[in-house]
């Protein structure tokens, strides 16, 4: 019989080690593992086993390279497979930084089946600092959490990431004595907010239980499709007491120097937008939109499918086929306009006819478009 492991991620080091010990407490004879990564910039980890009573193990790890990815590779997996039939549960204490997805997939390996299964994806939240951390445009090397050596992301996208892709959310009950409970303005803010940004995801509270985590091990694929532009659950319009999300769908063509030029508008009105767009310079092209604190990345995500061949579609995900086919219409196949925008006091009019107003008018024409992006996605505007 496999041994459940559950990853615990959080920017949060209080509220992360709270989830933690709460998941020693009631599954005795549970184990944490974690991976303190100050120094994993020359190479250096420090690694700690503790129960629910002590610390068992504490060991400086030197890798080859410096990075999360070997951190996993030589030395998570090998120290999981080692306590696999010592334990009910492995509990993995995620680093600060570092967003649960690699994690999850390193541990979705055929090689693993029978000794390990993945459980479960729990993000933890200190219900004082998100309101204002999904709002930090800074460098996680600014706030002294860097992953490695030139880590070029930012505070307020890796918070983003770890909230979207758990299986579920925990604001926790249990803090170190020295600090004061969680105000309840502070928790009400911080689920609403979290209702915004993840509105399918289960939100643990305090004094509310911990998600069941048995059953068959999580399929990573089906959690990376709720995520990935071309199949990502976006959330609804939902108008709350502290913030808005505005849906904006169409069907048309965006004008690539109108669109351009609303970017910043679209970055700074709104604290997190992400989802999928055309433009009428690429039209078989999907495009992906992601915008955190300020700071917009937009990515080439590949053809539309409608841009395929009809017999390569055998080989697209049946997420894919079915997201595509739930947009399809006749003449654009599965080509949309899908953004998202969060934010506080969002006028969804006045959002609606910005973007409408970089449509491609019925009177102009794609050819000869003057395309801002070509620099931006690395491409050659003809494909």
């Amino acid at each position: 019989m496999s041994v459940p492991v559950v990853l615990v991620a959080g920017l949060h080091g209080v509220a992360r080690a709270a989830v933690v010990d709460r998941l020693l407490r009631e599954r005795p004879g549970a184990l944490a593992i974690h991976h303190d990564l100050r120094e994993i910039a020359g190479g250096l980890v420090t690694r700690t086993v503790r129960d629910a009573a002590a610390t068992l193990e504490q060991t400086l790890v030197r890798l080859e390279h410096g990075c999360v990815t070997c951190t996993v590779r030589e030395d998570l997996i090998p120290r999981l497979l080692r306590y696999a039939d010592r334990a009910p549960l492995l509990v993995v204490d995620l680093w600060d930084c570092v967003e649960p997805r690699s994690v999850a997939e390193a541990l979705d390996h055929p090689g693993l089946d029978g000794d390990i299964r993945l459980a479960g994806v729990l993000t933890a939240v200190d219900a004082e600092l998100m309101p204002t951390d999904i709002c930090r445009g800074e460098l996680l090397s600014e706030a002294g959490k860097p992953g490695a050596a030139g880590d070029g992301r930012y505070l307020a996208e890796v918070l983003a990431h770890q909230i979207e892709y758990a299986t579920a959310l925990v604001v926790p009950d249990t803090l170190p004595a020295a600090l004061p409970p969680a105000d309840e303005d502070d928790l009400r803010l911080c689920r609403e907010l979290l209702g915004h940004l993840a509105p399918m995801t289960p939100v643990t509270m305090p004094g509310e239980p911990l998600p069941p985590l048995t059953g068959p091990a999580l399929c990573t694929r089906e959690l990376a499709a709720r995520v990935d532009p071309a199949t990502a659950q976006l959330p609804c319009a939902t108008r709350t007491p502290a913030a808005d999300t505005v849906v904006w769908h169409r069907t048309a063509p965006l004008h690539p120097a109108r669109f351009f030029d609303a970017m910043d508008v679209l970055a700074t009105e709104s604290v997190r937008s992400r989802g999928r767009f055309w433009l009428a310079s690429r039209p078989d092209r999907m495009l992906a939109w992601d915008a955190v604190a300020g700071i917009v990345t937009v990515e080439d995500t590949g053809p539309w499918l409608a841009a395929l061949p009809e017999p390569a579609w055998a080989d697209v995900p049946p997420a894919r086929r079915l997201a595509a086919a739930l947009d399809w219409a006749p003449g654009r196949g599965d080509r949309v306009q899908h953004l998202v925008l969060t934010g506080p006091g969002l006028d969804q009019d006045r959002i609606h006819d910005l973007l409408d107003s970089c449509l491609l008018a019925p009177d102009e024409t794609a050819t000869a478009l003057d395309d801002p992006f070509a620099e931006i996605l690395d491409l050659d505007p003809t494909t």
